[in-house]
This record gives C-alpha cells, sequence and structure tokens, in this order.
C-alpha cells in the first residue's frame, strides 16, 4: 500500500510580496471618469464650433455666368462703372472680386471675369 502525505509549507521566503489592490473612493472614481470623459466632451464641442455637417447634392449646379475680358489701362473701377451704372460701385467691385476669389482688386489686361448675377445684362 502507499501513503500520500500534504503539507503546508507556507510562503516561500524568497517570494515578493503583492502589491495591494486599488481601491479608489467614490470622489476617487469620479475624478477618473472626468479626466476619460473630458477628451471627448472637448472634441464634440470644437467639431460643434467648427462648422456644421456639409452635405453633397445630387444635383449638378446648373449656374451660369456672363463673361468680360480686361482691356489695357481698365480697373476693377472701370469695370464696375460699365456693368452696373446705377449701382455702387464698391458694391459691384466687392462682388467682381468674391465671385472670381482674386486676393486683390488688381486685374490683368486680358483677364477673364465672371459678372455676378445680379449685375448680368
Amino acid at each position: 500500500m502507499s501513503t500520500i502525505a500534504l503539507s503546508y509549507a507556507g510562503p516561500r521566503p524568497d517570494a515578493r510580496p503583492r502589491a495591494p489592490r486599488l481601491h479608489l473612493t467614490r470622489r476617487g472614481r469620479l475624478v477618473f471618469g472626468a479626466l476619460l470623459v473630458a477628451p471627448v466632451a472637448i472634441a464634440l464641442a470644437v467639431s460643434g464650433i467648427a462648422g456644421g455637417v456639409a452635405q453633397a447634392g445630387s444635383s449638378a449646379s446648373t449656374a451660369s455666368f456672363e463673361y468680360i475680358s480686361v482691356a489695357s489701362g481698365e480697373s476693377l473701377w472701370d469695370l464696375a462703372q460699365w456693368i452696373a451704372p446705377e449701382a455702387d460701385p464698391r458694391e459691384v467691385v466687392s462682388a467682381l472680386v468674391a465671385l472670381n476669389q482674386l486676393p486683390s482688386a488688381e486685374v490683368q489686361p486680358g483677364q477673364r471675369l465672371a459678372i455676378p448675377a445680379e449685375y448680368a445684362r
């Protein structure tokens, strides 16, 4: 017959002590949760402030413009007075610059400019 002997030797003397588990209080859990949620909330706020949602339309743009070519010696002011003599030239020049996405009010001879629809004949 065989005999089985069991014995408990206890912890090994060379074993490292286990690190204590982290215990968070209610306040600690709130602070930790706020630190996790804050970046997401900030990102959502910034994206909401930055601009709305861009939507692509399924219909093609049907806008058509009349164009004018700049002659030698002409300025946007001259063109504005010729295009819309009854309107304030400052408003017409501003509309021409905006529509044609010009960096300044300077134009070159031979440059082709779109005329805003409200001033087209």
